[in-house]
């Protein structure tokens, strides 16, 4: 089911409506199995592109430390990951997951795979620069090549000291098609990883059910809302956000935003740099753990969810 936010520039609540003895084969949702009460809200926010920049590093970092964000996901591809490996060296209990990236999109900031063009040629242009749009991807990719450059990219964090606690997709092309979709499955099986995925009542609706089964067969947990963020300026984002968080539904839910400082780095190649830093200030301010506090929201990573797909303790 799709539900509209309250604010006139509204989010995307995609949330899993299902009845929960309809819900994969243990009968329950996410929020059950990690040990939530039924009507609980939880939530999970995520900032993702993190290595994209330092503009885009050092607001995450403070996010992380000092803010409200719970978890971030890391491009390994991208120039600024050295950054983000430093700051998990001082900090491994940061909650950190893989931004799985098969696009470079801004036309003058780009990157090229990990494992390099001549290994994996049909993922990139002829700059040797990952493709710039999803329908590139879908146009071009070999399943064979994304599944070796997307399991170095997780490689890659774990070699430099990161402990993943997770899975997402950077402009979401592991989403939005069966074949890539199942990829994604076989990456959270094969590294025991939560992920970020479209709740499963959206998925059978888009055909989709086998991977239902795929999921819950493995015991792959993921949100049970996952809230795709709509319209909004550096102007009104306050407002926004805050119609977002009174609106979510119980379960587990996760929102993402992009942090940044919009300096002269980001600002160079981002269009939307006024805007991540409006995100930034939000999410690090005093309001929003008001707000929080007065909901009864309860704040959450993804390592949470990955400890009980393990099977560990959970401090």
């Amino acid at each position: 089911m799709l539900e509209r936010g309250r604010s006139r520039r509204a989010a995307f609540f995609f949330s899993e409506m299902e009845p929960a003895a309809a819900i994969g084969n243990s009968g329950l949702t996410t929020a059950a199995r990690i040990g939530l009460e039924p009507q609980a809200r939880a939530l999970i926010v995520n900032a993702d592109d993190f290595g994209l920049c330092h503009d885009e590093n050092r607001a995450t970092i403070e996010g992380l430390t000092g803010g409200i964000f719970t978890s971030a996901t890391v491009l390994a591809p991208a120039p600024g990951f050295d950054e983000v490996a430093e700051f998990a060296r001082r900090a491994p209990s940061a909650d950190l997951g893989v931004h799985l990236t098969l696009n470079s999109e801004w036309p003058n900031y780009r990157w090229g795979p990990v494992l390099g063009p001549a290994a994996v040629p049909s993922l990139v242009d002829a700059g040797g620069f990952l493709w710039s749009d999803v329908a590139a991807v879908f146009a071009h990719a070999r399943l064979d090549e994304a599944e070796a450059e997307l399991h170095a990219q997780i490689e890659r964090v774990i070699t430099a000291g990161i402990d993943p606690t997770h899975l997402d997709c950077h402009m979401g092309p592991l989403h939005l098609r069966a074949d890539f979709h199942q990829l994604y499955v076989d990456l959270a099986r094969a590294y025991r990883l939560p992920i970020r995925v479209t709740p499963r009542a959206m998925l059978r609706r888009m055909g989709l059910g086998a991977i239902v089964e795929r999921l819950d067969t493995a015991g792959i947990l993921y949100p049970d809302n996952f809230i795709v963020s709509g319209r909004r300026s550096p102007e009104n984002v306050a407002e926004y956000w805050s119609g977002v968080i009174r609106g979510l539904p119980s379960g587990v839910s996760e929102i993402y935003c992009h942090p940044a400082y919009a300096g002269a780095e980001l600002r160079g190649f981002a269009h939307d740099a006024l805007k991540r830093e409006a995100d930034f200030r939000f999410f690090t301010g005093s309001a929003v753990r008001e707000l929080i506090a007065l909901e009864g929201i309860q704040l959450i990573g993804y390592r949470k969810l990955r400890a009980v797909m393990r099977g560990e303790r959970q401090d």
